[in-house]
């Protein structure tokens, strides 16, 4: 193979942990040796900082890049210092949401705050979360809005919503269960990932990326080797390079160890 990774993006949830938040030590193992090869190894999660940093501890990664929420938020750490954060304006959203799925539970992110309209399920969001009004969501710009319908976990529940709210000022992210991701148009994690590659003098051609979830897409197909976990669903299969074995089969390790 003539590809060597100078860069691995790494997903999170589905990648790095499960859904309880438990790393395998194998997998802390295979990210061990990419920072002894010298390597940056960054994370690029949907969670919010706040729930990527105890990951970034857990894994001892150098001073170095994390790309979270997304890509609406980039920051370098330590020292915890915030490179790049894009934001929008919730309120149509919000209002949109509130109309269709009265149920749901809404949530914004604001800097490393955030707020939301009632608790979530228990371990879904970590952190400080201030419970406020609808009109107190939507009154300044936020780099994630976080749509969860709590009483079932099918995800078909936000189809007339996402099919009224269209594709023009925001991009959305279809979790595993009944969660909606709604960040700025144009950020994901390859937007944010390419001002990574950028500040590195690398490009994305450098950058091995392994993911899992719909929010991987536009990561894997960016990156010069995408390598989505074989348990991903069918449309992140599509579009990368290589699939590689579940989680729970170490599908990560396998990865890496091609390489480190």
């Amino acid at each position: 193979m003539t590809f060597s990774p100078k860069l691995v993006a790494l997903d999170i949830d589905g990648t790095l942990v499960d859904a309880t938040g438990r790393m395998p030590d194998e997998v802390h193992q295979a990210v061990r040796r990419i920072v002894d090869a010298g390597v940056p190894a960054v994370l690029a999660t949907g969670r919010s900082w706040v729930a990527t940093k105890p990951v970034f501890d857990h894994l001892d990664l150098p001073p170095g890049w994390a790309v979270s929420s997304n890509g609406a938020v980039v920051v370098t750490n330590p020292p915890f210092e915030v490179q790049h954060e894009v934001l929008f304006d919730p309120a149509e959203s919000i209002e949109k949401v509130s109309r269709l799925v009265p149920r749901a539970r809404l949530a914004v992110e604001r800097g490393l705050e955030r707020f939301a309209s009632a608790p979530f399920p228990d371990g879904e969001l970590q952190g400080e979360v201030k419970i406020v009004s609808l009109e107190e969501l939507a009154a300044e710009p936020v780099s994630r809005l976080i749509i969860r319908e709590p009483e079932t976990e099918d995800e078909r529940v936000f189809d007339p919503l996402i099919d009224e709210l269209g594709l023009h000022e925001v991009s959305y992210f279809v979790g595993w269960s009944a969660w909606l991701d709604i960040a700025p148009k144009g950020v994901d994690k390859a937007a944010g990932l390419q001002r990574v590659v950028d500040s590195l003098g690398l490009t994305s051609a450098d950058v091995l990326a392994l993911g899992d979830g719909r929010n991987d897409i536009e990561m894997l197909e960016w990156a010069g080797r995408g390598v989505a976990m074989g348990d991903a669903p069918d449309e992140v299969k599509a579009v990368a390079d290589h699939v590689t074995g579940d989680f729970a089969e170490l599908g990560t390790v396998e990865e890496l160890r091609r390489w480190f």
